[in-house]
């Protein structure tokens, strides 16, 4: 009898190294926020970061499961942030309170990125633009067409939604978008949207309603400064390539 309470004692001490008692759980956690706050940037591996995340949705236990199951489902800790609710519920052991966890997360990513261009000249803040863009819509599961009007100085005046869908004359007509240049008073715009596909090449309507909007500005002192078109793959600019 007392070999097998000395055993059990064993298995319990085992299993709290683990992790997988509370105290375990509790000594986890605090290990991770130690690295954290002191190891800098690179201190946790993807899979960490979201288990951390996840420490605000589940008060007490193991996270590192849902963590890397996310990660195995949505490939990437973008894809994980950038996810739809519902699709992150799929996820087993995933909460509406996770799930909750991890879009003010992605939200606080966009609110930083945003900060970086706001109030700034957008030429002179290009890396911190295509940034933005990156994070808002690389994610994105159907197509989304805005345009960025710029004022004399080249600075945002209006982040504007044009709508969803392939980019062609039904989803972005070029007279409402000089239309709506004209209303705001801007004198220059860049035209974005993105490729769910991943791959950010333009294709020849994309190339075509660029020239249509880039002509239709012109008389009336409205320039189209650049197409940027933006995929999980990367960005591609039609300025970049020659093709306004």
């Amino acid at each position: 009898m007392k070999g097998a309470q000395c055993g059990l004692a064993q298995d319990i001490q085992n299993s709290g190294k683990h992790g997988s008692t509370p105290a375990g759980a509790a000594g986890h956690r605090a290990r991770l926020r130690e690295r954290l706050l002191t190891g800098g940037a690179e201190a946790l591996a993807d899979y960490e970061v979201l288990e951390y995340l996840l420490f605000g949705a589940l008060a007490r236990g193991d996270t590192k499961p849902q963590a890397k199951a996310l990660l195995a489902r949505f490939g990437t800790l973008a894809g994980v942030l950038n996810a739809e609710p519902a699709a992150l519920k799929q996820v087993k052991g995933v909460s509406d309170a996770s799930v909750g966890q991890i879009k003010i997360a992605a939200l606080v990513a966009r609110r930083m990125a945003r900060s970086e261009v706001q109030d700034k000249p957008v030429l002179g803040s290009w890396q911190a633009l295509l940034d933005y863009l990156a994070i808002d819509m690389a994610h994105l599961t159907t197509e989304r067409v805005r345009v960025l009007y710029l004022n004399t100085r080249n600075r945002l005046l209006l982040d504007h939604h044009f709508g969803d869908g392939t980019v062609d004359e039904a989803a972005i007509h070029p007279r409402e978008v000089i239309k709506r240049g004209l209303d705001l008073g801007a004198s220059a715009m860049i035209l974005v949207h993105n490729h769910p596909s991943g791959n950010p090449e333009p294709s020849r309507a994309d190339i075509q309603i660029t020239k249509r909007i880039a002509e239709a500005g012109r008389p009336l002192g409205i320039t189209v400064h650049d197409h940027v078109i933006v995929g999980k793959e990367g960005h591609c600019s039609l300025r970049a390539k020659g093709l306004i």
